[in-house]
């Protein structure tokens, strides 16, 4: 095995981990920005709506398989691990998910999803490198491909996607099965279009060893190349290659409701929160938020691969490790954050979308999740109180502060508390 790469002279020993979590508090900030925010219109201010409109869900998942891997390069090889923590985890964000999911606070709750995705991505986790690279490409075709194929086969040809479990479904076995089918195939974050995510971040996090000096700014550059050629693809096959016009006609015979709209196309992939319908393969060519398509899955691991670079190497500098501080603390505690800000909008701030709600929200998280981590730092409650009940409930017990201040090191890992 290859002696890991030490970290170059004057680089802080936490940048690489301070920047990742900073780009997960990004994602967070995202997460409000389209929860909270005005709508993503393309005009002025509003194009940062825009942007972060389908991405945060996205640099979620491919973080948390990012730090699956920054977790296993920490732990070493040790052979198989137990599955119990990881069922019980699995068990308990699941739950937390369908809990808050029948609050309906207004926002399609992610973390049954992830449960799911901890699940399914373990076994991947024993195949070596260049096995799980290939296997991570190939995902990003063939599960989009796989979800548009299936679809009709169980009554998603024009509608009906985009649906999150709820606790209710599970009064009955048909129930039940509703809610493996939304979290397999039709739900707002299914296992087939969003495991692709946690696979590239793992595949990334084992091929790009942040301890080596030239691979943040290689990762920001080549994320940059990989998001550009896919939202430049699917620019040009819909609007050069004749795409849109095919689509239009595919919605005047098969979703003749949304020609009235301004935007057919968005019309109709706003009837099921983004996801494509199973009614043309041209569909498959665009890259829409939550769409769900090839194109738009490269083009979102390339965003967060290439964010990922761009926080490590402001990271490694003191006054960009000093700026990241906030954003770092912030994606430190984002289950926390998460669940806070499920519970304020199921209650006072319910239906709240405007720019002082945003700023309301980001503001308060960020204060918020600085104070706590400065307040608690080095004690185990310090990562997040959600984060701390869950590895009390996955462990039994919590390590000492100095243990603590280890784990901390892979931030993300496979425990879902970055979802």
């Amino acid at each position: 095995m290859r002696r890991p790469t030490q970290p170059r002279i004057g680089e802080r020993p936490t940048s690489r981990l301070t920047g990742v979590d900073a780009v997960r508090g990004l994602a967070v900030l995202g997460m409000f920005a389209v929860h909270v925010g005005p709508g993503p219109d393309p005009s002025g201010a509003r194009y940062l709506i825009l942007a972060a409109d389908g991405r945060a869900p996205a640099l979620f998942t491919l973080l948390a398989g990012f730090s699956l891997a920054l977790a296993q390069r920490h732990d070493g090889p040790r052979g198989p691990r137990p599955l119990r923590p990881l069922l019980i985890r699995s068990a308990v964000l699941a739950a937390l998910g369908l809990w808050l999911a029948t609050l309906w606070p207004g926002v399609l709750v992610i973390l049954a999803f992830f449960a799911l995705y901890f699940l399914a991505a373990e076994p991947f986790t024993r195949l070596s490198t260049p096995v799980l690279a290939a296997v991570a490409a190939a995902s990003v075709i063939v599960g989009p491909v796989l979800s548009f194929v299936l679809g009709p086969l169980f009554g998603y040809t024009t509608t009906g996607r985009g649906a999150v479990p709820e606790l209710a479904h599970l009064t009955s076995w048909s129930g039940a099965g509703e809610v493996l089918e939304q979290l397999l195939l039709s739900g707002a974050y299914p296992v087939l279009t969003y495991l692709p995510y946690v696979l590239v971040g793992m595949a990334l996090g084992r091929l790009c060893d942040l301890r080596e000096a030239s691979v943040a700014p290689r990762m920001a550059a080549w994320g940059t190349v990989a998001a550009v050629a896919a939202y430049g693809s699917a620019w040009l096959a819909t609007e050069v290659g004749g795409g849109r016009e095919r689509l239009l006609a595919t919605i005047a015979e098969r979703h003749p409701e949304a020609l009235a709209a301004a935007d057919p196309v968005r019309a109709v992939l706003g009837a099921q929160f983004g996801a494509i319908p199973s009614t043309s393969w041209d569909w498959l060519l665009i890259a829409d938020p939550y769409s769900q398509t090839p194109l738009e899955t490269i083009g979102n691991a390339g965003v967060g691969c290439a964010l990922i670079g761009v926080c490590v190497l402001a990271a490694r500098a003191r006054l960009g490790a000093g700026l990241l501080r906030p954003l770092a603390a912030l994606g430190a505690m984002a289950l926390s954050a998460y669940v806070v800000h499920a519970l304020v909008l199921a209650g006072p701030a319910n239906g709240a979308h405007s720019w002082r709600a945003l700023a309301a929200f980001a503001g308060v998280a960020l204060v918020a999740a600085w104070a706590w981590q400065r307040a608690l730092a080095g004690r185990p409650l310090g990562r997040g109180p959600v984060e701390y009940a869950l590895r009390l409930a996955t462990h039994g017990r919590i390590p000492r502060p100095a243990a603590a201040r280890v784990s901390r090191g892979a931030p993300g890992r496979p425990t879902g508390e970055r979802s």
